[in-house]
């Protein structure tokens, strides 16, 4: 049997990045970083975005080149799924029944395209955008794809929706809710980015909900709404969440539930396991306490960090301020902190200049900020975000005067 003092389970950005934290603090140990797919670890955002566009060739979006791993002793073991846990014995094991023990295991795990659940769900043509399999799958039936339909308002669904259209195909985005990027911002955020995408081309449909996929045989050819109608199509994308991928720590006795429970070290209920990035279901003082999952290169990294800390005797807990970014056309949104919850919106510039921001406020205390192409508003809003500030909304929306002034007054 395989023996490390440091297994890490999930090869994406937060496992990469706690065997990266970990020899950069001096960590001499056997380290193992297990991953579900082929490749070396490599960025996730960029799939829908420069990936799936082609702007950019895959080597370019790897973490790091195999070199790195060899130079920094990393045992990779790609392709391989690990689907049980014995904490007693302190093993893993995986889909072909290949058992490997650990000292520490860190479970790094990311999670799962939720799938639809519709009749012709899994027809030729209907596509996820989490791996670069889906995305080379995807890209892979574009030369015989003319239509589109994008289910799903949030992130993954704009981002794909705004390089199809790029690449010439005729895009219907469809979203179950009132509005896009409900769950994640506020309303004149949303209004804005429906806007603008309509005014590219796609086909933006609100409250709209789907009855099932049909097909001509094994492949799509259409999504029929509830309402009877039928949106013809030759490929359908599917953007409507991930459910975390924490089943065998649940299984071994793991606090949690949407997601795998951590203190504020990142340490599960099992000794000598501890848990980070999407799947990792932690109080976040951002969200007034709250437990929550945060699906984010920046909570990924930062709780890298923790834990590879933890593991060389420099303890601290989780604190980090959450921050996300989207690219959208020539559009880029920046965001800082959490608006849920928000009890109050201020809106800061123009949106017909195409540069704003949105100010969100908590009785009176910012809590978060959505900056399109308004990156100066980002940067200083950071600090107002961190010190829940309580200022004016005449003078938060006031775009004349720098945020700094307000963060210093």
């Amino acid at each position: 049997m395989k023996q490390y003092d440091i297994v890490i389970v999930g090869a994406g950005h937060a496992g990469a990045q706690a065997a990266i934290a970990l020899r950069q603090r001096k960590f001499d140990g056997t380290i193992a970083l297990i991953g579900d797919e082929p490749e070396l670890p490599y960025e996730r955002p960029p799939l829908s975005k420069e990936y799936l566009a082609q702007d950019k060739q895959f080597e370019r979006i790897l973490l790091r080149p195999a070199a790195f791993w060899d130079e920094k002793q990393v045992a990779m073991i790609p392709g391989t799924r690990i689907v049980s846990v014995d904490p007693a014995a302190h093993q893993v094991t995986s889909q072909d029944g290949e058992t490997i023990g650990y000292g520490t295991l860190i479970w790094a795990t990311g999670g799962a395209p939720r799938r639809l659940t519709c009749a012709g769900h899994d027809l030729t043509g209907v596509h996820a955008v989490r791996t670069r399999a889906d995305v080379d799958r995807l890209m892979g039936e574009l030369p015989t794809t003319r239509r589109v339909v994008v289910i799903g308002g949030g992130y993954i669904g704009l981002e794909a929706a705004a390089v199809l259209t790029k690449l010439g195909k005729q895009v219907v985005l469809l979203e179950a809710l009132p509005r896009v990027l409900a769950r994640v911002a506020g309303e004149p955020l949303s209004r804005f980015y429906e806007a603008e995408h309509r005014a590219h081309g796609v086909e933006v449909r609100l409250d709209a909900r789907v009855d099932c996929i049909v097909g001509d045989g094994a492949r799509v050819t259409g999504v029929r709404m509830a309402d009877g109608e039928t949106l013809s199509c030759e490929m359908v994308i599917v953007g409507i969440g991930i459910i975390p991928a924490v089943e065998p720590l649940l299984a071994a006795g793991a606090e949690g539930g949407n997601g795998v429970a951590v203190d504020a070290q990142c340490r599960t209920s099992l000794p000598h396991v501890l848990a980070i990035g999407d799947c990792a279901l932690h109080a976040n003082r951002f969200a007034d306490g709250a437990s929550i999952r945060l699906e984010s290169v920046q909570n990924a990294n930062d709780q890298a960090t923790i834990v590879a800390k933890a593991l060389t005797g420099a303890a601290e807990d989780y604190e980090a301020v959450p921050w996300f970014w989207s690219n959208q056309y020539d559009l880029k949104l920046q965001t800082v902190g959490l608006s849920t919850g928000h009890d109050e919106a201020v809106l800061r510039g123009d949106p017909a200049t195409r540069s704003f921001s949105l100010v969100y406020l908590k009785q009176g205390r910012v809590i978060a900020l959505d900056c399109v192409n308004a990156t100066k508003d980002y940067v200083q809003g950071r600090a107002l975000v961190v010190a829940g500030a309580a200022i004016p909304a005449d003078r938060l929306g006031d775009a004349g005067v720098p945020l700094k002034e307000l963060a210093a007054g």
